[in-house]
């Protein structure tokens, strides 16, 4: 079905909003891969926000949020319909009362986890070095080196489909093994906010650089990739699982497991989305077949199949 954004564009236009046509996501993710967005439009404000997801909505345009475009593998293809990419308010990292931290989904999680270094404030380390945003990892609880989003988060504000502004907190987050309430929704993060306790800054420092120097030393921090392709199996890690079925890499057109850390797919150059599924299938098949262990996906596919 062919998509009229005739009324998009208008709005796009009276809200002031920067808009792309047909942009390529590859500038746009970690991985380096994706076809063009019909619409790439740069949102600041949350009555921007509102405006376009109104248009949207009323003109069943498909849309999804963009932040810092990790963990996320777009087809090649594109994207049909708006990509909403977060920016200028949604980036505002400001302190609330009582130990709690205040940001904007766009937020970057190394600029909220120095901010509450710098205000020597604890809980936040574990997530020192994770690539995404502040939205990005509520959306999916990110987590690392024995901490998770689900630990430091209190409330989440979002925005409904219909423009209608919404929080949720506690249980309501409905937080599991990286998924929460809003994986597969369609209500939009807009700020986060988190519980955090006062704490050593020389301790919080020396915890932050200890986890980075060992993220640089196991991952390839030196090569495009979505982050961690695979969920953490029961009672396994699927990074070991594929090392010991020899896999590290192995390699189809552009993508390859990476010699590094094999829970890890980097782009060597060229790789396209259907070069990535390939060799995640073949991974899969490979540990299922010797070790009788179905490897899930953490990293999100999006776009036109």
């Amino acid at each position: 079905m062919e998509l009229s954004y005739t009324l998009l564009d208008q709005a796009v236009q009276t809200l002031g909003c920067p808009c792309a046509v047909q942009e390529p996501m590859s500038r746009h993710t970690t991985f380096q891969i994706g076809g063009p967005a019909d619409r790439f439009i740069t949102v600041e404000t949350l009555a921007q926000l509102k405006g376009l997801v109104k248009v949207l909505t009323e003109n069943s345009l498909p849309y999804m949020l963009l932040g810092k475009g990790s963990n996320l593998l777009v087809s090649d293809k594109g994207i049909r319909g708006a990509v909403l990419f977060l920016s200028g308010d949604f980036k505002r990292v400001e302190a609330l009362p009582d130990g709690r931290v205040r940001a904007g989904a766009a937020a970057s999680l190394a600029a909220v986890c120095a901010f509450a270094r710098d205000r020597e404030l604890t809980g936040l380390e574990f997530a020192w070095g994770i690539p995404g945003s502040v939205g990005g990892a509520a959306y999916m609880d990110a987590g690392a080196y024995g901490g998770e989003m689900r630990d430091v988060v209190e409330r989440v504000h979002h925005l409904t489909p219909d423009g209608e502004e919404g929080s949720a907190s506690g249980e309501e987050l409905q937080f599991d093994y990286r998924k929460s309430r809003y994986t597969g929704g369609r209500d939009i993060i807009t700020f986060v906010e988190y519980r955090l306790k006062p704490g050593d800054p020389a301790q919080i420092g020396a915890q932050m650089e200890d986890l980075m120097n060992r993220r640089k030393t196991k991952q390839p921090y030196d090569m495009p990739s979505a982050g961690s392709v695979f969920k953490r199996p029961q009672g396994a890690f699927a990074a070991a699982l594929i090392e010991e079925c020899g896999l590290k890499g192995l390699r189809v057109g552009g993508a390859q497991v990476s010699e590094k850390h094999a829970g890890f797919i980097v782009n060597t150059g060229g790789a396209t989305c259907s070069d990535v599924l390939a060799l995640i299938r073949e991974i899969q098949k490979i540990v299922f077949e010797k070790r009788g262990i179905r490897l899930e996906t953490e990293v999100r596919m999006t776009g036109e199949e």
